[in-house]
C-alpha cells in the first residue's frame, strides 16, 4: 500500500518538498512513479528550438525542493542525455535543495575501458558530466558493470530489477527451469536467478572457428527436456540471445524464454526476436519500448515503477535503501 508524500504524510527531511520532474525519454515511467507515491509530476516545459537546441523552462516554485529528475539515457542517447543536463543546471540556478538524477538506463555504459588503443571512456566522461552539471545523487539500474559507480565522485544508489523479474518468472511455475547465462560474462548474474527460482544453471560458450569466419556456440550444462530462460542485462540488437537461443533448442531444450532488464531492441532486434525459438521475452520499462516492439507478440514489459517509487521515497526520508539492492 503506498503512502502519500504530501501534506502530513511527507516526513520531514532537511531537503524540503518532494518533486519529480520527467524528461522527454520516458514520460509514462515518470507518471507511475509520481502516482506510486501520492504526488503530482512537477510542472515545467521542455521544448526544442527550430535548430534542436533544448528549451527548458520551470513553471512553479522549487527553492528548497528536493528534486528527482526521471530521465533514462535511452535513444536518441546524446539528445536525452544533454536534456538531462539542461534540466539539471535549471534546478540548480533555481536552489534546489537537492538533485537526483533517476536514470533507470544508463548509456554509454559499455563504454567503461580502454579496450583498444586510443579510445575514451565514455561511461566516465558521462558519470562528470552529470557531476559537472550540478546532480547532487544518481538513482540507477542493473549499471552494465557494477564499478561504474566508482566513476562517480557523488552518490549512486545502484538498484536492481531483479525482484521484479524472478517474481514474474516464479508465477509462471515452468517445471524442470534452467536460468542460462547468454556468454560467459554474465554468469555470475545467472547464477543469482537460478538460486532465487531455485533452478539449474547452464552457460552458453561463444567461440570462433580458427579461420575467424563463424560462431560455434556450445551449451555448458543439462538442458534437455527443460525450460530455459536466457537472462541477460540488455539486449540491443539481439544478435547474442537469438544465436543463444537456437543453440539451446539444437540442445534440445524444451522451451526457450529470456529475460533483461533493458529492453534496448534497436536495429534489427525485432525481426530477430520473431524469427528466434524464443517462446517469450521479458522486459521491464527503463526504456520505452520503439513502435515495433510495442507490437510484437512475444514480448512482455514488467515496471519498475514501484521499485524505483520506493527508492525515491527511502532517499527522500533519508532511510535505507538497501534493502532494494536485491
Amino acid at each position: 500500500m503506498r503512502r502519500p508524500l504530501s501534506g502530513e504524510g511527507l516526513m520531514a527531511t532537511g531537503f524540503g518538498e518532494l518533486k519529480i520532474f520527467s524528461g522527454s525519454a520516458h514520460p509514462q515511467l515518470a507518471r507511475e512513479i509520481a502516482d506510486f507515491l501520492g504526488i503530482s509530476l512537477g510542472q515545467a516545459r521542455l521544448r526544442r528550438f527550430p535548430d534542436s537546441e533544448v528549451s527548458f523552462q520551470i513553471d512553479e516554485n522549487i527553492r528548497g525542493a528536493d528534486v528527482f529528475i526521471v530521465q533514462p539515457t535511452s535513444s536518441p542517447v546524446d539528445q536525452h542525455l544533454m536534456e538531462l543536463m539542461v534540466m539539471v543546471d535549471a534546478f540548480r540556478r533555481s536552489s534546489a535543495a537537492r538533485i537526483t538524477a533517476v536514470v533507470p538506463y544508463y548509456g554509454y555504459a559499455r563504454q567503461d575501458r580502454k579496450d583498444k588503443p586510443r579510445v575514451p571512456i565514455s561511461a566516465k566522461l558521462v558519470a562528470n558530466l552529470l557531476s559537472t552539471a550540478g546532480t547532487n545523487r544518481v538513482l540507477t539500474m542493473d549499471l552494465h558493470k557494477a564499478q561504474i559507480q566508482g566513476f562517480f565522485d557523488i552518490p549512486v544508489d545502484h538498484l536492481f530489477a531483479a525482484p521484479v523479474i524472478i517474481e514474474f518468472c516464479a508465477r509462471l511455475q515452468y517445471p524442470n527451469l534452467t536460468i542460462v547465462a547468454p556468454d560467459a560474462g554474465g554468469a555470475e548474474r545467472a547464477r543469482a536467478y537460478a538460486k532465487r527460482l531455485d533452478a539449474e544453471l547452464a552457460v552458453v560458450d561463444k567461440r570462433r572457428t580458427e579461420d575467424g569466419t563463424a560462431e560455434v556456440m556450445n551449451v555448458i550444462g543439462d538442458v534437455k527436456g527443460r525450460t530455459c530462460i536466457l537472462q541477460d542485462d540488455m539486449i540491443d540488437t539481439a544478435g547474442t540471445i537469438q544465436k543463444a537461443a537456437v543453440a539451446l533448442k539444437d540442445a534440445a531444450g524444451a522451451r526457450v524464454l529470456a529475460c533483461a532488464v533493458h529492453g534496448v531492441l534497436s536495429g534489427p532486434a525485432i525481426e530477430r526476436i520473431d524469427k528466434s525459438p524464443i517462446d517469450q521475452l521479458i522486459v521491464t520499462n527503463t526504456v520505452p519500448l520503439r513502435g515495433d516492439a510495442q507490437h510484437c507478440r512475444k514480448i512482455v514489459v514488467l515496471s519498475v515503477a514501484r521499485l524505483l517509487g520506493q527508492a525515491i521515497r527511502n532517499i527522500h526520508e533519508e532511510t535505507s535503501v538497501s534493502s532494494l539492492f536485491v
